[in-house]
């Protein structure tokens, strides 16, 4: 049975029929399989209350077309067509149960306030923040349009951003086709008892709660301390090299995102973030070496495609951490990664699943990695 809200022709949530239990098990039985080599090393999966896994997801982002039938736009999920020729169309989901009531309420004020002079591409939400992508170049006569949000949405700032060649891309990198409309540029998110800054298109866990005890779990098998040296790879906006810099250890991070090494200086501190590809900056990296000092410890939260060759080299033949926590949104990069990690020497002690996204098919997992020493043993 689905859950109430639910769109049948959806296939977003392929374990929407399911409970947690049996999605759990599921996954972990994927799991296992892509990282057969490890899987003795595999836990269960860790997973939220059942009042958790719906209205958890507070970051969508959402196609947009205009239905002159119905004189209002229609969001939601781009299928389409397996056979000629090839047609698109947009299922929308306005009661999609896994997204918060803030979505829900943000798509249903665009569906009726939003003209359709406006070439609407996409909505993206991200928290408290809204961004309106147009399939346009910047033209200023275009923001005078946009309405402003009511109070009830609970928004702090809406965004446009213009991007001519929208499409599988969602955003423009150029900062002037950004343009804040109303409200605030940034927002705060809530976890380990403080608040982060984060922008319209910082990326973010679905679910705040499991990110930080996978972070927690980290921290407690790294037990970084003052005068530890920590690299912290794809460091976002500065959550987890906040974690690193109070423990007293000497902290670097490389994020590729520009907002996100903008945020990550009020969030964990200035000069501790290089920006660019982990690729990219080896040598600032070699050179920040020089002055280490204790255990060489490492974290990495990289995107699906996991991290660069360069970076895995340059981890197993230069840094070579003591000890390294990897979380990854994707077994099978993991998978590789580990590969060459293990050749290299490191001892892969626990491989721990997380269900950040509770009805889909989706897992991430926190590996826990080290070089053996005599007489060692985990701290967790």
């Amino acid at each position: 049975m689905l859950p109430p809200g639910c769109e049948q022709r959806c296939v977003a949530c392929r374990h929407r029929e399911l409970d947690a239990s049996e999605s759990e098990a599921l996954k972990f039985q994927w799991l296992s399989q892509k990282l057969e080599p490890w899987r003795n090393q595999l836990e269960c999966t860790v997973g939220v209350p059942a009042g958790s896994r719906l209205g958890y997801r507070d970051k969508a982002c959402l196609r947009a077309r205009w239905s002159a039938h119905e004189n209002r736009w229609i969001l939601g999920l781009l299928r389409r067509s397996r056979v000629p020729p090839f047609e698109e169309e947009i299922i929308e989901i306005p009661n999609c149960p896994v997204h918060s009531e803030r979505v829900r309420a943000a798509c249903r004020w665009i569906a009726g306030a939003l003209p359709d002079q406006i070439p609407l591409s996409f909505v993206v939400m991200t928290g408290k923040l809204m961004t309106l992508v147009l399939k346009s170049p910047p033209k200023p006569e275009l923001l005078s349009r946009v309405p402003i949000p009511p109070p009830a949405l609970g928004l702090s700032g809406l965004w446009v951003c213009f991007n001519a060649s929208a499409g599988e891309r969602v955003f423009s990198h150029r900062t002037g086709d950004w343009h804040l409309v109303w409200g605030s540029g940034s927002s705060r998110l809530s976890l380990l008892e403080r608040d982060f800054l984060y922008g319209p298109s910082s990326f973010q866990q679905a679910l705040p709660e499991l990110f930080q005890q996978a972070l927690l779990k980290a921290d407690k098998f790294l037990s970084p301390k003052e005068g530890d040296s920590l690299v912290d790879l794809c460091s976002g906006i500065g959550i987890s090299l906040s974690i690193w810099r109070e423990r007293g250890a000497r902290t670097i991070g490389v994020e590729l995102s520009g907002e996100a090494v903008l945020h990550s200086a009020e969030n964990a501190g200035p000069d501790l973030c290089l920006r660019g590809r982990v690729s990219e900056r080896i040598p600032q990296l070699n050179a920040w070496r020089e002055g280490e000092g204790g255990r060489r410890l490492l974290f990495a939260n990289p995107p699906r495609l996991g991290l660069e060759r360069a970076a895995v080299d340059w981890i197993a033949r230069d840094y070579r951490p003591e000890r390294f926590a990897y979380l990854s949104c994707s077994a099978g990069t993991l998978a590789r990664d580990l590969s060459l990690l293990t050749v290299a020497g490191y001892v892969v002690r626990k491989i721990i699943p997380y269900d950040f996204f509770p009805f889909t098919d989706h897992v991430e997992a926190l590996a826990l990695l080290e070089i053996p020493v005599l007489d060692s043993s985990p701290a967790f």
